[in-house]
């Protein structure tokens, strides 16, 4: 029986963008044992998986240093693998894969394409799209002879699920309602589109008898959330339990509306529609959600300055984040009610 380590440890986004490659390879390779290893809090992600997947979360912080990451290698030993496939390539799993790889493990290494990257800021719209990050997760386990064909639908069938946790907070979706998720934030100030621009698309979603779930984490982010609560708007930031609950919740949903963020992906892996809103980054660096049609993303095209960054940590240069402010309310909502 071969035996697969597969290490991805975040940021949340990308270990969402593995599901898809580790679930087909599963599906397509069942005589395959593979042991996922990420965060402890990544976990759900996974908790639909073939039954030949073990996922290994961990706190990271209980394996820090030369130590921890020595004393998490000799953990992982005694499974035997026969391949390690890293899809972050970072010191952690760097470490790791020089140990496995003394070991007589053999061992790839995800190949993030900076150099694209690099070439791609200020020129968005002008150069070909990058290669996908799921893609490239693919192109690890090629290198380590495993092949395997993106066909990944969604996490789950809704029909095998229990809702009932989710239903006991929220209500019961009925016949002809419209339900929309909201996730204003992001990790980088860059991604996300004005707060109060944001909050009168949710209001004027809410006239229209449109049912807005928010969604986020932290109590930053939910003192905001609740703040904006109201009729038909209800914030679930800390209150349905965990991701896990979160995912069904999304799978409910007609729609839902996104920066480019972690949620973005989430909902895009439960198979709902996602509207993505992208400002200081660009969908053609690779990270668009899975399976989502070009025409569900809002962006300001012809901006030349597009993409300031890779993942939105760099300053505005104009410093009026014109990539999000010129994005009006309407064009947003016109995305979200269309039929």
């Amino acid at each position: 029986m071969f035996r697969l380590l597969i290490t991805r440890f975040s940021a949340i986004g990308d270990v969402a963008m593995t599901v898809p490659v580790v679930h087909s390879l599963a599906s397509q390779h069942p005589e395959m044992r593979i042991t996922m290893l990420t965060k402890k809090g990544m976990k759900p992600f996974f908790d639909w998986m073939p039954a030949n997947v073990e996922v290994i979360g961990v706190d990271v912080n209980k394996y820090d240093g030369v130590v921890g990451l020595e004393k998490l290698f000799n953990e992982l030993k005694k499974r035997k693998f026969d391949a390690m496939a890293d899809l972050h390539d970072v010191l952690r799993t760097k470490y790791l894969r020089s140990r496995f790889k003394l070991s007589g493990v053999k061992t790839a290494k995800i190949d993030k394409g900076r150099e694209d990257k690099k070439e791609l800021m200020g020129k968005g719209m002008s150069n070909e799209a990058l290669i996908p990050m799921t893609e490239r997760y693919v192109q690890v386990l090629n290198k380590l002879g495993i092949e395997v064909t993106l066909n990944y639908d969604r996490a789950f069938d809704p029909r095998d699920e229990d809702y009932a946790p989710v239903f006991n907070r929220v209500g019961r979706k009925r016949a002809g309602e419209v339900w929309i998720g909201v996730a204003p934030f992001a990790a980088h100030v860059n991604k996300i589109y004005p707060l109060e621009k944001m909050h009168e698309v949710v209001r004027t979603l809410a006239n229209h008898d449109v049912h807005v779930f928010l969604f986020g984490a932290g109590e930053e982010e939910k003192s905001v959330l609740t703040s904006w609560e109201g009729p038909n708007v209800i914030s679930v930031c800390d209150k349905l339990g965990g991701l896990h609950n979160e995912m069904l919740l999304m799978s409910k949903l007609d729609t839902m509306l996104a920066m480019d963020s972690a949620n973005m992906h989430i909902a895009a892996l439960v198979g709902t529609r996602v509207v993505s809103i992208w400002g200081a980054t660009h969908p053609k660096a690779g990270f668009t959600p899975w399976h989502q049609p070009l025409d569900n993303i809002i962006q300001m095209e012809n901006l030349p300055c597009r993409p300031c960054s890779v993942y939105g940590d760099k300053p505005c240069q104009f410093g009026d984040l014109r990539c999000m402010n010129l994005i009006t309310p309407e064009m947003i909502l016109e995305k979200l009610l269309m039929k």
